[in-house]
């Protein structure tokens, strides 16, 4: 298993980033040099942190090192540096655009991964949940599933707030800086359920979706109404609910959870 923290010059950022990465490229060294899987190339997982946190959360309180190695899947841990992973026209900063484009062609470039969108998954909780809902429709071309726990699905009630209101997270000005005008987000480019519409419009395949909240988690309402949406429109997903907070003893169960689903369903479309 390689360990690694690397930086590198975004032109979306337009400045210097730095992102963890988890190799599991010893089960890689003993296979066959000429096997398929060898060949092929490693699984990957764009892994994004939640609010106030930043790219080394993943690696300080989660079992994703282990769950690396056993699934043989690399894992790529972006900074997202509280904007929910999203563009900032006004600022010129691209940081959806680094996470769902320009990042998976750069580690694709750098390391031995799959470019096949269906070995090439994005994941997160709460912001990061949302980010990975939010990129993986957006960059569906790159994707072929997504992973989203506690996912903070803010645009279902950013337009119900206020000027001088903090909801005890942020403040209006706050999330203005970061989605723009409130009452604009929804039917934008920043709402799942209208990047879903654009995406059965065009006929685009959606990526697999796996969601999962906890019952006593404050933002379990918003993930009911995702969850409500995806079956009316018939979207394929895996829904969970159950016991748990928001909190990392709920997260570190259902990535393991999540990510035993990307592969074997992963598995199962091949097959098919």
């Amino acid at each position: 298993m390689a360990v690694m923290q690397i930086s590198f010059f975004s032109k979306c950022m337009k400045r210097e980033v730095t992102f963890n990465a988890l190799l599991p490229l010893d089960q890689a060294a003993e296979e066959s040099p000429d096997s398929k899987e060898n060949t092929k190339g490693l699984k990957s997982l764009y892994l994004l942190h939640g609010y106030c946190g930043s790219h080394t959360d993943w690696l300080s309180y989660s079992r994703i090192r282990e769950l690396s190695d056993r699934h043989h899947v690399a894992v790529f841990m972006p900074a997202g540096e509280n904007k929910f992973y999203l563009d900032n026209e006004e600022r010129e900063e691209w940081l959806g655009e680094y996470i769902g484009r320009e990042l998976v062609q750069f580690t694709r470039r750098m390391f031995p991964i799959s470019t096949e969108r269906e070995d090439t998954f994005i994941g997160g909780l709460s912001m990061g949940g949302y980010g990975a809902i939010r990129n993986g429709l957006k960059y569906a071309d790159h994707f072929g599933g997504i992973i989203a726990l506690s996912s903070a699905l803010l645009p279902y009630s950013l337009p119900d707030m206020r000027p001088d209101v903090h909801n005890g997270i942020a403040s209006y000005d706050y999330y203005k800086s970061v989605f723009g005008d409130l009452d604009l987000v929804l039917g934008s480019d920043k709402d799942p359920e209208e990047l879903i519409r654009c995406l059965k419009t065009e006929e685009v395949d959606i990526p697999r979706i796996y969601l999962a909240c906890g019952t006593e988690d404050f933002l379990l309402h918003v993930n009911q109404r995702l969850h409500q949406f995806l079956l009316s429109e018939d979207v394929d997903h895996t829904y969970v609910e159950t016991s748990g907070a928001h909190t990392w003893d709920f997260w570190n169960e259902y990535i393991a959870d999540a990510l035993k689903w990307a592969i074997e369903t992963r598995n199962e479309s091949a097959v098919s």
